[in-house]
């Protein structure tokens, strides 16, 4: 009997260590889109880097936590987060009112608009002008919900082509497959310097938005723990100089 009574004591105390230990996180794993310059992409020795990559990591070492990026398919990244395949999203993910409802996010860190690219040589000069064209998007992105808001200038387009990334899209509108390709300010703007001359950033865009990292409803501790690295990183000037390396300038919000 004693046995037992020692044995059920056994079981007792090791689920309460278990149960502790989502109290005591060690690791946290980064959901991102490893296509998506300069915010989480693939250097030429296949390695993750990125400003959100370097976020990241200097925040798990503030939080003295390990750090995983584990690249998923970005248009199913709400499945990902609530099946705990990731612990948080970070890679210039939007802020918007339908994630929320999903979405425990931080708070803003960034500010983005959604701007119209097209070729250097393209008689494209405003919106009104992508009547009867074809337009390029990444699918699951935030350029979707910026365009779906200008019902006007969205059914206007000839086609709404959807691609896996942005960098499949570019390539696309470079081969004259598409007219223009509506995509993130910072992720455009980081091709069209690195290929000086093949692109041209409309003056009109789809409006604007803030960019935040992303968890479960229910973790809320990690949120309070993560906003407060945050809060840190930028007020010693931490998140500035990783946004010098990445943009040339202080573009934290």
């Amino acid at each position: 009997m004693k046995k037992l009574i020692t044995v059920m004591l056994l079981v007792l105390l090791a689920s309460v260590l278990v149960a502790g230990c989502g109290t005591n996180q060690k690791k946290i794993v980064v959901g991102l889109d490893d296509n998506f310059p300069p915010m989480g992409f693939r250097d030429d020795k296949n390695n993750i880097v990125g400003f959100d990559v370097d976020m990241a990591k200097e925040a798990a070492k503030r939080l003295g936590m390990e750090v995983e990026f584990k690249p998923i398919d970005w248009n199913s990244k709400e499945a990902e987060l609530s099946g705990k395949r990731v612990d948080v999203l970070w890679n210039g993910l939007t802020i918007t009112e339908k994630r929320k409802e999903n979405i425990l996010f931080t708070n803003p860190y960034m500010e983005n608009r959604q701007i119209i690219v097209v070729a250097a040589d393209s008689a494209i000069k405003t919106k009104a002008d992508l009547a009867g064209k074809v337009v390029g998007v990444q699918d699951g992105s935030s350029s979707i919900e910026a365009l779906e808001k200008d019902e006007t200038t969205t059914k206007s387009f000839k086609e709404l082509k959807k691609f896996g990334d942005n960098v499949a899209a570019l390539m696309d509108l470079k081969t004259g497959r598409l007219d223009a390709v509506v995509v993130d300010e910072i992720v455009g703007r980081y091709y069209i310097a690195k290929k000086p001359g093949e692109y041209v950033i409309l003056t009109e865009y789809f409006g604007s938005e803030e960019y935040g990292v992303g968890m479960r409803k229910d973790d809320k501790e990690l949120l309070a723990k993560l906003q407060k690295a945050l809060d840190e990183m930028k007020q010693d000037g931490t998140s500035a100089k990783i946004s010098q390396q990445w943009f040339g300038e202080d573009i934290v919000k």
